[in-house]
């Protein structure tokens, strides 16, 4: 079933629902005041001592993309990630290009989304038409009725918010977000990337810290990889991502570093908020406070951006601060709340 065969159009222009996610720093600003460039970001679970963007030829703004530059990107993915040699790689305009198309890829049935997790799988799947068990976050429900056969899996690893890992057996069409597993690698389920109706999706925006440039990418059976590059059209992907994003894959030692640094400061980050750990990963932190709300309208007062959850109003997640300055900011913000 192709986009275009099955509404995917008609269905994407016409969803209305804003969906909840960190950043959105206008709102903050539209909320608590101030200016953009007055606020610390937190609520996000992006690097931020992103990798360092390269010097790039004129000709990668100003040609379309050639298939040189795609096979160098792949390569890289595929050495990086050690994907099987079975398994394909299909590089995107960002993982939530991927997650919005993955619903078509077959009739609409039923899929288990073991939640509370990332919302745009859920999102994604009802705009298909798609029955929606989210197992922890309640809620299912949403098109083809209670009685559809189970046809999808999505499992977040490690997940989002809590971190937890995944621990179930593969089979059918089962998506594996992996967007925050690269602080992790040795969890990786990449090797399942071989077995048919596997799709692993890898976010280039989280552990490079460089969301902004738009990659992501789907490593699994080929067959319906094939069909997720008929969806996205030639040259999905811009020329400066192709060439940026190889570079940092082949850079194995920034991501071992980079690993290091993080892990220490997610210590860090833990000892300053003094709040007890409920979960999360290197790139974020997962707190529960008596009331979190108070706790995220305080720090907002201090212009530090947090992440609340509607379904457990105990738990605030941090990202974590990167220049030495953010750190004294939110030490000093959360003295005052203690």
């Amino acid at each position: 079933m192709t986009p275009e065969g099955s509404g995917f159009a008609a269905a994407a222009a016409a969803e209305p629902v804003v969906r909840d996610h960190g950043g959105g720093l206008d709102a903050a600003v539209a909320e608590f005041g101030g200016a953009r460039g007055d606020w610390l970001d937190l609520s996000t679970g992006i690097n931020p001592v992103a990798y360092p963007v390269p010097k790039l030829g004129a000709d990668v703004w100003g040609a379309l993309p050639d298939q040189g530059a795609a096979a160098a990107l792949e390569a890289a993915a595929r050495a990086f990630w050690r994907v099987p040699a079975s398994a394909e790689v299909l590089a995107a305009p960002g993982a939530s290009a991927l997650i919005a198309r993955l619903p078509w890829l077959q009739a609409a049935a039923r899929v288990e989304i073991a939640g509370p997790t990332y919302n745009e799988h859920a999102a994604a799947f009802r705009a298909a038409g798609w029955q929606v068990d989210e197992g922890l976050g309640g809620g299912g429900g949403g098109g083809a009725g209670g009685g559809a056969v189970l046809a999808a899996r999505v499992v977040v690893h490690p997940n989002n918010p809590d971190g937890r890992f995944w621990a179930g057996a593969p089979g059918g069409f089962l998506v594996i977000d992996e967007s925050f597993c690269d602080v992790c690698p040795e969890r990786s389920l990449i090797g399942l990337a071989d077995q048919p109706g596997i799709v692993v999706l890898k976010s280039f925006g989280k552990f490079w810290g460089l969301a902004g440039l738009r990659l992501g990418f789907a490593i699994g059976d080929p067959a319906l990889l094939a069909r997720l590059a008929g969806m996205l059209g030639p040259w999905p992907v811009s020329g400066p991502a192709l060439a940026i994003g190889a570079a940092a894959l082949r850079d194995v030692g920034w991501a071992e570093r980079t690993r290091a640094r993080l892990a220490a400061d997610a210590v860090r980050l833990d000892a300053v908020v003094g709040a007890r750990l409920v979960g999360g990963t290197d790139l974020f932190r997962l707190y529960e406070v008596a009331d979190a709300g108070h706790w995220h309208r305080a720090l907002a007062a201090s212009r530090i951006w947090t992440r609340v959850f509607a379904y457990d109003r105990r738990w605030l997640r941090l990202g974590l601060p990167g220049q030495t300055s953010g750190w004294d900011r939110l030490g000093v913000a959360l003295n005052g709340l203690r």
